[in-house]
Parts: C-alpha cells; structure tokens; sequence
C-alpha cells in the first residue's frame, strides 16, 4: 500500500502555559506574587513536539490521540493545522479533558510542571487496533509516553506487533523516570527504534552506565535503533546489536532559554534523519541539531528549523 505518511505521532498532546523565570530552587509558598515575562501558551508532550520537529523538517506527520470537548483542544487543532500535521486522528474524548500542564521556567532553562494527563491517557488498545488503516499508510509510528499510558501499556506487545504487521515501524518513548524493565522487556522485542534518555535508562535497567543500559535492553530481546539521550553529554546510539555511535552535542544557535521538549525534537530528527536515508551517525547529527535548536525558544518547538538550516547546523552541508 501506498505510504501516503511518514510517521503517524500518538499519546501525549498537551497545551503548556510557560511561566518564566521562576526559580525552581526555593519553594514558591503560599501567599506570594511572582512576576514574570509575559505568559507563554503553546502546545507540548511528544505529540506536538516530536510532530512539529518531523513536519517542519519536511516529514509527513498525522497526530493520533484523545483531546477533550474543551476550549484547550481548539488550541491544539490549530496549532496543528498551521504545522501542517494531519488532524484527522485528532479524537474529542466525550469525558476525558484535554491534557494540559503550567511550565515553570527558570533562569538557565531547567523546569517543571504542574501537569493534567488528561484524555491521552484514555487510550487503549482498541483505539490503536481500530486505525490500522492509518498505520497501514505510514512508514512509521512513535509513541509516547507509555509510562503514563497505563490503559495501554500491558497490551503493547500485541498492539505493536499487529502494527509492525501491515508494514509500520515502531517507536516508542518514556517519561518520568522511565518505570522498571517491567513491561518494557516484553515490549522491547516489537520496537524498531527505543531512545530514552539516562536517568529512564538508569531506572529501567539498573545500570549506570549508557552502554551496560542498552546491553540491558538488548538481553531483553530488542534488535532495532537503541540509544541513550544524555542531555548536554549529546547521545549513545546503537542502529544495530553490537555498533555504537557517540553523538556529539550541537552547539544551540542562540541562548538556551528552556529546555521543555528537547528530547523528543531530538527523537524526532533521529527519525527524520533515518527516513531520509541518512548514514546512523549523520542521523544523530541531524537529531542533536533538532535537540539544539529547540532550547533556544519557549517550548519545546517554537525555535525548531527547517530541515537545510538545521543540517548545516548538523555540519551536514
């Protein structure tokens, strides 16, 4: 069949207000008043930010998830519609509300989050069995973040292996602290492309180091893209059992200014990087530029490129 799109982005679909700078250090208290910048609202979770890196990039991208019957969801649609991103698969969840987060930045970019899952993590199995249509069109989907997909997450090694049945690759992300290797050894067996970052990878596995981490996962039966994100250390990435490639970090083309979503524009390069045939080591590249780019804006994408401008960011031409 023809692949009409190249990855199809599922799960978590957030509309963020970004609040900055806070300082993350002290506690905040009750009763006080904290100026900030003016109030940021933009669109985050790795439907948005891996999907909007993809699209601007130059991928084909259809966004697959629940919003609620909520005036929060008309910011998400448009959001979308303007980038491009496949909006069909976009469902209103009749109870459950669009997931929303307050972003609290502080002055060297680090947050965190008051957040709301929200109707994403109302999905289940049946709602990814019912669109095979939609993988069957794609080159590949990503998920994300299966920790707090808990509707999901016993039945994803069915799930991705009815996928990966009709021709679509399989990609999946964590978040938090990445849960324990329980489910994910059973999962990892149906995954094309796993690239957490160290401290999901130290908690899932145990281990400490990046490549006893990805011989972990490896043991429990994984034979696709390993890697392990490690912030402003660049990446560790395994294409294949056996190989390892040290992507070095990109230098970011301007300020850092937030950190939120760099890590799936990271992903979201890598992906691109591979669609488009690049070498494994020029796909990192690609992704640490992505990863670069975004922490120079508020939120996790409003400072991503297109895809030329962040290849020669990459030194690919």
């Amino acid at each position: 069949m023809n692949k009409s799109i190249d990855c199809v982005v599922i799960g978590s679909c957030v509309v963020d207000v970004l609040a900055r700078p806070v300082v993350l250090g002290q506690p905040i208290g009750a009763g006080r008043l904290i100026e900030s910048e003016p109030l940021g609202l933009t669109t985050g979770g790795i439907v948005s930010n891996s999907g909007i890196a993809m699209a601007r990039l130059g991928m084909r991208v259809a966004a697959f998830t629940y919003v609620g019957d909520d005036e929060w969801a008309n910011v998400i649609r448009h959001r979308y519609a303007a980038e491009g991103i496949d909006t069909s698969a976009l469902l209103t969840h009749p109870d459950g509300a669009t997931s929303t987060s307050a972003v609290l930045i502080d002055p060297t970019g680090e947050r965190s989050f008051v957040h709301c899952a929200g109707a994403p993590r109302l999905m289940d199995k049946q709602t990814l069995l019912g669109r095979m249509d939609l993988f069957s069109r794609s080159r590949a989907m990503l998920l994300g973040y299966y920790p707090l997909m808990t509707r999901l997450q016993d039945d994803l090694p069915e799930v991705l292996q009815e996928i990966r049945a009709v021709g679509c690759l399989t990609a999946l992300d964590a978040a938090g602290d990445g849960g324990t290797m329980d489910p994910l050894a059973r999962i990892l067996p149906h995954l094309d492309f796993y690239v957490p970052n160290a401290t999901e990878g130290a908690n899932q596995t145990g281990r400490e180091e990046p490549r006893a981490m990805i011989a972990a996962y490896r043991d429990a039966g994984a034979t696709g893209w390993l890697g392990i994100k490690l912030g402003k250390l660049g990446a560790l990435l395994s294409p294949r059992p056996g190989e390892f490639i040290n992507v070095n970090v990109v230098a970011p083309p301007g300020p850092v200014i937030d950190t939120t979503g760099a890590g799936d524009c990271f992903y979201g390069g890598l992906l691109t990087g591979v669609f488009r045939g690049l070498a494994p080591a020029d796909a990192g590249r690609l992704a640490a530029a992505a990863g670069a780019c975004s922490v120079t804006g508020l939120g996790g994408t409003a400072a991503i490129r297109g895809y030329e401008e962040t290849a020669r960011l990459a030194g690919l031409s």
